[in-house]
């Protein structure tokens, strides 16, 4: 297992971490909690070190399952986010600052993911929107304050912001703030906007980036094609509506080509095409099996990608937002 430093928070983790999002199953309909709590159990076993959730994803129950697999292991760095208090993601650049993250449901928010995990620190805290103009709101000095509080009541160690879907630009200045010291992205084969300006700036301020999405819902793995369906209640149905699904599973087939020596599945290929970018602290791939647990921690093992792949990869990218939250 290859480890990296978080950024500049002193702590280092696996290179491939665990999302924690499919743990709850809330709207990956279909999958079993039981198996999900052993897939995670079996990427810790593997080597993991580093878990990302959110007390929305449940909401709690996510981070409730972590709690209870994580009550005889030591050395994971678990991350955890603040929802907006209006639900919405992305945030609604008319709402004021101080309607989404008010000091109040900061600090409750906080001290309810501590109860749900069974911690007595954060090791990772993270806003779960965020758009750079709120540092020009005069509420975000009261808000920086709080959060400054938690860390020096020992409730939160470090501070991290989540960029919103497909809009990595959102969340430049931020990382000019001391206090946000990681950056949470989308970040894939078909989504490389984060090579434009957020990685040369995180690398310049030694922030953290924790990338995401690195299977797109699992387009990049060639789990969707033209026949796939799904639950009208799973958000994949609306990810993936109308053609969607056929051109994820085209886009998927032409990648197989590419597969060899290097990696030898569509998501080993994945996965290492994220942990070429030295700028990356560790990716978090879902996983509701142990096998698929097992087989994502193998892919960080310290093999970038060769420039010629590399290449070859960057003809497949891909603009688009499916997500229409």
């Amino acid at each position: 297992m290859q480890f990296r430093p978080l950024g500049r928070t002193g702590l280092e983790v696996s290179a491939v971490g665990f999302g924690a999002w499919g743990l709850a199953g809330e709207l990956w309909r279909g999958a079993d909690t039981g198996d999900a709590e052993a897939a995670l159990a079996a990427a810790l076993d593997a080597g993991c070190t580093f878990i990302d959730t959110a007390l929305i994803y449940g909401p709690g129950i996510s981070e409730q399952i972590i709690g209870r697999v994580l009550r005889e292991r030591d050395g994971v760095v678990v991350a955890s986010k603040v929802p907006p208090l209006d639900r919405r993601w992305p945030p609604d650049p008319a709402v004021p600052l101080a309607q989404i993250f008010p000091a109040d449901h900061v600090v409750r928010s906080v001290d309810e993911s501590l109860r749900n995990l069974g911690l007595d620190a954060l090791p990772l805290e993270q806003l779960h929107v965020w758009l750079d103009a709120w540092l020009d709101d005069p509420t975000w000095p009261e808000l920086a304050r709080v959060m400054e509080d938690l860390v020096r009541a020992g409730k939160v160690l470090h501070w991290g912001i989540s960029a919103n879907d497909h809009a990595p630009d959102i969340a430049l200045r931020a990382l000019d703030v001391p206090l946000i010291e990681t950056v949470q992205v989308i970040y894939n084969i078909f989504d490389r906007s984060p090579e434009q300006a957020l990685f040369p700036r995180a690398a310049a301020r030694r922030a953290g980036v924790i990338a995401r999405v690195p299977f797109d819902e699992g387009a990049l793995v060639g789990a969707v094609t033209a026949d796939s369906a799904f639950d009208p209640r799973d958000f994949r149905s609306r990810y993936f509506r109308g053609d969607r699904a056929a051109e994820a599973g085209e886009r998927a087939d032409k990648l197989r080509a590419l597969l060899g020596a290097e990696a030898t599945t569509l998501a080993e290929l994945a996965l290492r095409f994220v942990l070429s970018r030295p700028e990356v602290s560790t990716v978090i791939p879902g996983a509701r099996r142990p096998a698929h647990a097992r087989a994502n921690m193998s892919a960080a093992d310290d093999r970038p990608l060769s420039p010629s792949l590399l290449a070859q990869l960057a003809t497949h990218a891909w603009d688009k937002n499916w997500y229409d939250w």
